[in-house]
């Protein structure tokens, strides 16, 4: 019987927060000393992770402005910052 964990808390977590654990998750899995049965619920968790930590950067890219400059070398004002994908 496979569980389905939920994983509502990680709604509520930072950029640093959700990292922090993704990358122990990174590390748990990749010395191998994790049963089959809590290796599948850690990368399912790992997934909710990365989803949420993809979230907040594409939120904190569209903050993100560049500041134009006159002739002169003066800030005149913002525009959109175009990161491309």
């Amino acid at each position: 019987m496979t569980e389905t964990a939920d994983h509502s808390d990680i709604r509520s977590m930072s950029f640093e927060q959700a990292l922090k654990e993704l990358e122990a998750i990174v590390e748990r899995l990749e010395k191998g000393n994790v049963e089959l049965e809590a290796s599948i619920l850690i990368y399912e968790r790992g997934e909710a992770l990365k989803a949420h930590c993809d979230a907040l950067l594409r939120k904190a890219e569209a903050k993100v402005e560049k500041i134009s400059l006159n002739s002169g070398g003066q800030p005149v004002g913002t525009e959109p910052l175009d990161v491309g994908d």
